[in-house]
């Protein structure tokens, strides 16, 4: 599905990611972890076409993303819930939900710079996970998921909690039923068990066939839940294993996690 090779970014003649390398594939959790400062969230920039990679490949689903803009990589059926939340304040939740649904509607043929032969694959992929999946999300699936904001759903994005905003940030990828989703920082400033809830959440997307590329520093909460994870460190990945093999790992989690051995 996604796949990110020897990737270089840089912030004008800052190096910031240099040289990475990983995979998702469908219906996989893939967690990358790092301390603060390390291009955890260049990276999505990068993935996401926020920031273009000025070296390396990107590729979705065998089309390369690397240099698209970041409406075309959307309508590609990636899609990231930011770092910080990044919602609309002045509009109601509903509001919110109902601009993310409306933009995902132009679905592939949107995707201008992509080759037909490419594009048709794509629309057939997406064909066959819209039979499995049935309706996907919708705003009434998303209410059922988040009952806190069906009771919120009149209130401006400025008068939620910070949990609040963040099940929005959630809810509002999801509603745009994206088949790879990027989550970056998602339990950041989160009450315990609000990330319990994240965790159930991402379990649920992922257990129906959406696959989640995970950027945190709650190391404890991604290997619970991640299929591998990477660890970065200036830029660099440094370590890949399965969750548990981490987890054993005592000198890679005090080194680069911060992680008491």
């Amino acid at each position: 599905m996604l796949n990110v090779v020897d990737v270089h970014t840089y912030y004008g003649d800052s190096h910031v990611l240099q040289g990475v390398t990983l995979a998702v594939g469908p219906g996989t959790v893939v967690a990358v972890l790092g301390r603060n400062g390390v291009g955890k969230t260049t990276l999505c920039r990068s993935i996401v076409g926020f920031t273009p990679a000025r070296a390396g490949r990107i590729t979705l689903n065998d089309v390369e993303i690397t240099h698209l803009p970041a409406h075309r990589i959307f309508h590609l059926h990636l899609n990231l819930v930011p770092q910080g939340r990044r919602i609309f304040p002045s509009l109601t939740v509903e509001e919110n939900l109902a601009i993310a649904r409306r933009a995902a509607g132009g679905g592939l043929r949107a995707t201008g710079q992509v080759e037909e032969s490419q594009r048709g694959k794509l629309e057939r992929e997406a064909g066959v996970r819209s039979l499995k999946a049935g309706a996907g999300w919708d705003l009434d699936r998303v209410f059922g998921v988040f009952p806190r904001l069906a009771e919120r759903r009149v209130h401006r994005g400025n008068e939620l909690s910070g949990g609040e905003q963040q099940m929005l940030a959630i809810a509002r990828a999801l509603v745009a039923n994206p088949d790879l989703l990027v989550m970056d920082e998602p339990t950041e400033g989160l009450a315990p068990a609000l990330v319990a809830d994240v965790g159930h959440l991402i379990r649920r997307v992922r257990d129906e066939g959406t696959a989640v590329l995970l950027v945190e520093q709650n190391a404890a909460f991604a290997v619970k839940l991640a299929d591998y994870v990477h660890v970065m460190s200036q830029g660099r990945i440094v370590y890949g294993s399965e969750p548990a093999a981490l987890w054993k790992n005592e000198d890679i989690k005090t080194q680069y996690l911060g992680v008491p051995g």
